[in-house]
């Protein structure tokens, strides 16, 4: 089921419990196989990216018990798995994180395809064999795969990274925790992904310091411990719902335990005409009237938003922000400083009668209050354009078709079943 029909119209309004980071969700995963010891997760999301992972563990010998309905995962990496069977899941950015554990377990690891994930532009893998170099990993290339091999184990070391890269960062504390010495990170990712999966393995016995700053230090120890670990909120996911009831005129509150990291994104919904609550627990947002963007003070520019690595706006998240553009009265320039490819999906939005116009890679003005119209588009494969796109067809009258939106399923368990509850009218169908 790859494709989305959804008959619009229908303002989006009920409570809603988010689910795990899989940006947090992933990495963790990675994680587990540091320690032969029993790891017990909670809140983990039924999404396709997880299942390979667990299918992975399942092929390596490892004991996998996964209760979905509950969302309960119980793993133990034990003695005796098996390195042959250590062909990395593809399709996914995370099956890089998976490389410093291999070769924590069995010194040797090879990446056999390019490790790519969204379609946001070229997704180096560069800085991720720079890491694992500098911590004395032998890499070689060969036709059919990079080879990675650590015959003397991790040795501690600096690294500065040439941008903030998350998986990067992720990457680099995952050697650290057990390389002999103290590791330094400068330029390292904040991310609050990042900094539950660094709190993760600090309960786990890691020892790290400079958790949510641009500086991070890891005191290698011998080994790591079992532990029983819940998953926060997901803001991406907050966000979205928030957006979704907005765009459709109604309102949706959703559990939200993160609201510390939501202060630039109200902000930044405020510029829409969209105001943002937080009480008891919850957030809700709701607009007066209709959607309008916010002019600014100063005279002769577009109103912004500006996405790029945390504490910026998420680049993960613009797309919402520009389906809420689409349908404000006025102009927006949206500038995304992380992904030369993430905005390539625009011209799908002509389809629905949008006016948008692709300055260059990076930047994007919508000239928004358009007449808008049913339509089928094609969505790429990145998370939030499907649902972006899915956003638009949900606020017009009439049916609409998401072709290829499966990468959904990638970020957001039972979507189709909590957007039928909030009373959209949406189903998964077949694609050719």
């Amino acid at each position: 089921m790859t494709n989305l029909i959804v008959r619009g119209g229908r303002p989006l309004r009920g409570t809603l419990t988010p689910s795990a980071n899989k940006n947090a969700v992933l990495p963790i995963l990675c994680a587990t196989l540091l320690t032969e010891e029993t790891v017990t997760l909670h809140r983990v999301p039924d999404i396709t990216d997880v299942r390979k992972i667990l299918d992975f563990f399942r092929n390596l010998g490892s004991s996998v018990s996964m209760d979905f309905e509950s969302g309960t995962l119980v793993v133990k990496h034990g003695a005796g798995l098996d390195p042959k069977a250590a062909h990395l899941p593809m399709g996914m950015r995370s099956t890089l994180m998976l490389i410093p554990a291999l070769l924590h377990r069995f010194g040797a690891a090879s990446i056999e395809e390019d490790a790519t994930g969204c379609t946001l532009g070229a997704r180096e893998i560069d800085p991720h064999i720079e890491v694992f170099q500098t911590f004395g990993a032998q890499v070689d290339r060969e036709p059919d795969a990079l080879h990675i091999a650590t015959p003397k184990g991790f040795s501690a070391a600096d690294h500065w990274l040439d941008y903030a890269s998350v998986t990067t960062t992720e990457n680099f504390i995952l050697c650290a925790a057990t390389a002999e010495g103290r590791s330094q990170l400068t330029n390292a990712a904040c991310e609050p992904h990042v900094q539950e999966f660094c709190t993760f393995l600090t309960r786990m016995g890691a020892k790290i310091e400079g958790v949510g700053g641009s500086r991070i230090v890891v005191t290698g120890v011998e080994s790591l411990h079992g532990i029983e670990f819940t998953f926060a909120d997901d803001f991406h996911e907050i966000a979205t719902f928030l957006a979704m009831g907005a765009i459709t005129g109604g309102e949706v509150k959703i559990k939200n335990g993160a609201v510390d990291q939501f202060p630039l994104l109200d902000r930044t919904f405020a510029k829409f005409g969209v105001e943002v609550t937080h009480k008891d627990g919850y957030s809700s947002a709701r607009i007066d009237g209709r959607l309008k963007i916010r002019e600014p003070f100063t005279t002769n520019i577009l109103t912004k938003v500006e996405a790029a690595p945390w504490p910026y706006v998420p680049a993960d998240l613009l797309p919402i922000f520009i389906a809420l553009g689409v349908r404000a009265e006025g102009s927006v320039m949206y500038w995304n400083k992380v992904y030369e490819g993430a905005l390539g999906w625009t011209s799908e939005l002509g389809k629905f009668g949008a006016h948008a116009v692709l300055c260059d890679p990076h930047r994007l003005i919508i000239y928004g209050g358009k007449p808008l119209m049913p339509a089928t588009v094609e969505s790429p494969y990145i998370i939030r354009v499907a649902i972006a796109l899915f956003m638009l067809a949900a606020s017009i009258e009439g049916e609409s078709m998401i072709l290829n939106a499966a990468p959904i399923q990638r970020a957001h368990p039972k979507f189709v079943e909590n957007l039928n509850a909030l009373g959209a009218d949406v189903s998964w169908v077949a694609g050719d």
